[in-house]
């Protein structure tokens, strides 16, 4: 199958990418920049394109049997000046679902789309946080384009973890730093936890959702629920730092409460159901394991 990464130059999409080509798809991955030179996306074919800017067209996306979608917009990609709210409601919410149309006027026949769980786990947050609507609106809008023609749904995922060999994560680069004690901050987790997946099972779930997905549907996936105390103790393990990793009612500044939708001391858990499994059949219990890769590639640096 001939398939297109949009947001395959990141990390999500990145790992998609890669799983796909071994999978003996023919891929070619979409940013608005290329993939970085060091790892292996850089031999892959490079279409330039921003879906917020609408450069892509449908000449673009007519050779793409299907198109894979793990971009979307979050605090990191609010121009500077622009307003937050209005830049998501716009790039998530108008700019993610006017994209699959142009895919289906192209004559793409399978759209994946990779979402947020969190309208599924917090739907009560939908008026008043425009993130949220954001994520909402995005997959609500290419659900309505499925069709006989037009197979399309959405892979809404919980916290993700994983690693790209040879890719620059500065997120992860600094937790690991973190567990190596080099940032000289105390080792605990902020109260409160939520469920977390690894990229390889996204990228699972992609290949599962091709093959078996059910056309129109929001798939809520996830893998391990763990106190955000108990997932910064993963790392830390994996550094080989074997110091305690307490809870503690108190902000985070490597994950600070902005980016804890549910709220500091809240739970988030749950676990896919048996016919999510049944459709996408990726692996589980991967949490652990894929820290440790992504130590592995930090560490020392």
């Amino acid at each position: 199958m001939k398939i297109l990464v949009i947001g395959g130059t990141g990390m999500i999409g990145g790992h998609a990418a890669l799983y796909l080509k071994d999978q003996g798809h023919d891929v070619t991955v979409s940013g608005r920049k290329p993939p970085q030179a060091t790892t292996a996306l850089a031999s892959l074919p490079f279409l330039q394109g921003d879906y917020v800017a609408g450069t892509f067209t449908v000449d673009d996306l007519k050779p793409f049997d299907a198109i894979v979608f793990a971009a979307g917009a979050d605090i990191r990609h609010v121009p500077e000046g622009g307003d937050y709210d209005a830049h998501v409601l716009r790039a998530n919410g108008e700019a993610v679902p006017a994209f699959a149309k142009l895919a289906k006027q192209a004559g793409v026949k399978h759209f994946i789309h990779v979402g947020s769980f969190y309208p599924h786990i917090a739907p009560e947050l939908m008026e008043s946080n425009h993130y949220i609507r954001s994520r909402k609106l995005a997959t609500d809008g290419i659900a309505a384009l499925a069709d006989d023609s037009f197979h399309a749904l959405s892979l809404d995922a919980p916290f993700v973890v994983g690693t790209v060999p040879g890719m620059s994560l500065p997120m992860f680069e600094a937790y690991t730093q973190y567990a190596e004690g080099k940032l000289g901050m105390p080792a605990f987790g902020p109260a409160g936890g939520t469920n977390f997946i690894s990229t390889q099972s996204i990228s699972e779930a992609i290949v599962g959702a091709l093959a078996n997905g059910e056309n129109g549907k929001a798939y809520l996936i996830g893998d391990e629920n763990l106190s955000f105390a108990d997932y910064f103790k993963l790392f830390f393990q994996a550094a080989g730092n074997d110091v305690d990793v307490p809870s503690l009612d108190q902000e985070h500044p490597m994950l600070p409460d902005g980016a804890i939708f549910t709220g500091r001391g809240n739970t988030v858990s749950y676990e896919p159901d048996a016919q999510t499994m049944a459709d996408l059949g990726f692996r589980r219990n991967d949490i652990a394991r894929a820290v440790n890769e992504v130590v592995a590639q930090f560490k020392g640096a």
